[in-house]
């Protein structure tokens, strides 16, 4: 009589070599699952090394054009701007981030004109152009809500103008959603997607990207009244469902690693894309433990990246995207 226990069940049978381990792989991870985050800096022919994320660089608006063109030719179609912004732009009411000549308007126009089929995601947020660091309008240390949104829906406009194929608003205001896709569909711009930041936590992992822009410093407070409570899942699902009624195209979960159980729920409850974040601490992580040899430096990298798959992510934001893409062309 044969059963389904040992010996005449091996699990062990299925892992015994390269082919039948690829034959009955569950997640596999693909150049088209990757967005990679760039920093923007004005001037010419400029790249910044930012200390605290190894081998990520701030680039000049014609230098990170021809970059995005080296990406692009590598397989990567997607990636997603953050401006440094000099501090004499910023300031209380943040109207450098709309100014149709900003920064990022410029980048996305560079980007347009050289690289026209590869996908621009814009950040929506005000911290990079506040003088205070936050994400919203301040008052006396009290984010403002719905003046915020006012704010955000000028600022997405803009970039919408110059091109941006998508908009992720960062900023975690409520009803900034349904605001800002208003204002695209009364401006015939109902063809740019917003892929929201539905459960974005409160997260120390956030520090080295906070060096990349300049936000740290200028950050007075903390973001807890608006940023997630690392602690919540339930309200992250009750985030994300508002956000898709809003209108949001897709959702992005950020940090990562840390929070793939939030992900995973998304995916069992909703039935839009999810993309998830792993974030300048977690990329910072691997890369200083690398260097310093206590981990394989790509096996941690391409393990920490089947993660998202395996939890549920459709496609995941990384500064590892370039690494990647390029050890996925030499299996190839």
């Amino acid at each position: 009589m044969i059963t389904s226990i040992f010996p005449f069940t091996r699990p062990r049978r299925l892992r015994q070599n390269h082919q039948i381990r690829s034959l009955v792989r569950e997640n596999t991870l693909s150049v088209d699952d990757l967005i990679l985050p760039m920093f923007v800096i004005e001037g010419e022919n400029i790249s910044e090394d930012i200390t605290t994320m190894p081998n990520v660089k701030r680039y000049s608006v014609d230098l990170l054009v021809a970059k995005a063109m080296e990406l692009y030719e590598l397989g990567i179609k997607a990636i997603a701007l953050f401006p440094i912004v000099s501090d004499e732009l910023k300031s209380e009411l943040c109207e450098e981030s709309y100014n149709e000549q900003n920064l990022i308007c410029r980048t996305i126009r560079a980007l347009k004109e050289k690289i026209p089929h590869m996908l621009v995601i814009a950040d929506v947020a005000l911290d990079p152009y506040n003088i205070n660091g936050h994400d919203g309008l301040t008052v006396n240390g009290e984010i403002l809500n719905d003046e915020t949104i006012d704010i955000l829906c000028k600022q997405a406009l803009s970039c919408a103008k110059a091109g941006a194929d998508i908009l992720a608003p960062s900023d975690m205001m409520d009803g900034r959603i349904i605001a800002i896709r208003e204002i695209l569909e009364g401006n015939d711009f109902s063809h740019v997607a917003i892929v929201s930041y539905s459960a974005k936590y409160c997260s120390s992992f956030y520090g080295p990207f906070r060096d990349a822009v300049g936000s740290g410093s200028a950050l007075k407070g903390d973001k807890k009244t608006y940023q997630m409570d690392p602690a919540n899942a339930k309200e992250a699902l009750r985030e994300i469902a508002l956000d898709i009624e809003e209108s949001a195209d897709a959702i992005i979960i950020k940090p990562g690693i840390a929070y793939l159980d939030i992900v995973s729920q998304a995916k069992e409850n909703f039935n839009v894309p999810i993309f998830s974040y792993q974030v300048s601490g977690e990329y910072a992580m691997i890369k200083f433990a690398s260097q310093h040899k206590a981990i394989d430096h790509d096996q941690a990298m391409l393990e920490s990246l089947l993660a998202f798959k395996r939890a549920g992510a459709d496609c995941i934001l990384t500064y590892f995207a370039e690494d990647v893409a390029k050890i996925l062309k030499e299996q190839k």
